[in-house]
């Protein structure tokens, strides 16, 4: 949800405080903060239908999968779509709104207009950041569709997977940085770049650090783009699918240094290998895998994909410390395997799909694909532990701080060894006190870890994963953390309606 005010709101005028809260039909609702009350001057009796923007490629509802974004008078919007289902879809326009009346007051496209039709999303899905001193706004942008084939987008388009700063009062460029070229990975830009002041060889720098699907966090200048650490176009893998065009580099930041190796195969998982006859030595030997930007194939198994498409790093991004300059993020590390079909072939599998795994059509595309977890009969990960981290980054040096296995998988009603970590979605808050509060672990629990060294300081078990970030807040003199324990399938079928709350003592 989101919240907007008045500068000076008037006592028992309707709507001077309004609260915000979008569906996956893409009604934007906003109602009186103080009364519950639909604003009746917004949209159509309080409602936004975002949807009467939809007019190219309308394959679905512009769903309101975030809440906007409030900046000033303005509420920005995106949306998410339908991953992996057409090879051309919606182009992912960006919208400002006026907070009071939600009429539209600029559209952003990340897409060029000749390329629109061939195409679609390169939508802004998750949060998004803003610098008020520089009235620039960054956003996050997603990969075009399809997502593992790009025989349809040969052309460039720039602003697909990048971070890009647009001034908020026209939506115009100001400056923007493509992560991934030619994205066929589906390692789209899943969270806000987290702004730092920082000092660097003894100067003051105004950073903005994007953490990636890739396990990368590339820090540059938030005023121009520019590199803080360098970052190097590298040589990367060609594939064999018909009418593809790959990009012949990638970019790699020298600093920080990756969350995840992702420059060989993951080592088996020696227990899962023994439980499983040897079953994960063979998926292994027949899985190709040059490196992370290893093009999705036809041959086999497919290739290793490693990290996988939910990432290394998921929406909760990057906490950072202002006082000691110190970056907290978490990360996943799962193996995947994906394979591009042809069409023919693609419609003679079983079309069984979950959340982040299965086969998925492609529809228009030569190819079908499917991306499946590696794991073997039992549902062991056929790749060697930890799964996923929490890890502490001196945004002075670049130089890891500290990392440490967060979380705990649990497996036939009971809970792996800590040192094993979990696969992590949503992310870390720091406080002033030096405390780094979590949940985003399989294992429904939350907890508070020391800044300075990473030593788990405390947790409690909730009704489902709180893959959403935790929030802090003070209240007459007392702090207060909370935890929506909402759950996710890419984590495991367990959800919850719960809103749970703890305090500091006085």
């Amino acid at each position: 949800m989101s919240y907007w005010q008045e500068k000076n709101p008037q006592a028992g005028v309707a709507c001077q405080k309004m609260v915000y809260l979008g569906n996956m039909t893409a009604q934007l609702y906003a109602v009186d903060a103080d009364t519950g009350k639909p604003c009746e001057n917004f949209g159509k009796n309080g409602v936004v239908d975002v949807n009467q923007w939809n007019k190219q490629n309308n394959k679905w509802p512009l769903s309101q999968l975030q809440p906007p974004t409030v900046i000033g008078d303005k509420l920005i919007v995106g949306w998410a779509g339908k991953d992996w289902e057409y090879e051309v879809e919606s182009p992912g326009s960006l919208f400002a709104l006026n907070a009071r009346t939600g009429e539209l007051e600029w559209e952003f496209k990340p897409i060029p207009e000749e390329e629109a039709g061939k195409t679609g999303t390169a939508n802004i899905w998750t949060a998004m950041s803003y610098d008020p001193a520089l009235g620039l706004l960054y956003i996050p942008v997603s990969s075009p569709s399809p997502n593992y084939w790009g025989g349809n987008r040969t052309n460039p388009i720039p602003l697909g997977t990048s971070t890009t700063a647009l001034d908020i009062n026209t939506g115009k460029v100001v400056w923007s940085r493509q992560w991934v070229h030619h994205d066929i990975w589906d390692y789209d830009i899943n969270s806000a770049p987290t702004l730092m002041d920082i000092t660097v060889n003894g100067k003051p720098v105004a950073a903005l650090v994007q953490a990636t699907k890739m396990g990368f966090l590339f820090t540059v200048d938030r005023r121009t783009g520019e590199d803080v650490w360098p970052i190097e176009e590298r040589p990367v893998p060609k594939g064999e699918a018909k009418g593809e065009v790959y990009s012949p580099t990638q970019p790699f930041p020298t600093k920080p240094e990756p969350l995840l190796d992702q420059s060989k195969k993951p080592a088996i998982w020696k227990i899962a290998d023994i439980v499983g006859f040897g079953q994960c030595s063979k998926m292994w030997d027949g899985l190709e895998y040059n490196g992370m930007y290893s093009p999705p194939g036809l041959k086999g198994n497919g290739v290793l994909a490693y990290p996988d498409s939910a990432g290394g790093v998921q929406w909760g991004g990057v906490a950072f410390d202002p006082v000691s300059q110190v970056a907290i993020v978490n990360t996943s590390h799962i193996v995947q395997m994906i394979k591009l079909w042809d069409r023919e072939a693609y419609d003679k599998q079983p079309k069984e799909s979950g959340n982040e795994n299965g086969f998925y059509p492609q529809i228009g595309a030569p190819y079908g694909m499917s991306l499946v977890n590696a794991q073997n009969w039992a549902g062991m990960p056929c790749w060697a532990p930890p799964f996923g981290e929490l890890v502490a980054i001196n945004m002075q040096t670049g130089d890891v701080k500290w990392r440490r296995p967060m979380g705990a998988v649990q497996q036939w009603g009971w809970y792996m060894p800590p040192d094993m970590g979990s696969p992590t979605i949503g992310g870390p808050a720091v406080t002033a006190g030096g405390v780094v509060f979590i949940g985003a672990s399989m294992d429904a629990k939350v907890r508070a870890y020391a800044l300075d060294d990473g030593k788990e300081l405390w947790s409690d078990i909730v009704m489902a994963p709180a893959v959403a970030n935790p929030a802090v807040y003070e209240y007459k003199g007392k702090q207060y953390v909370a935890f929506v324990a909402g759950g996710n399938s890419i984590m495991k079928d367990q959800v919850g309606d719960q809103v749970v709350v703890y305090a500091l003592p006085k």
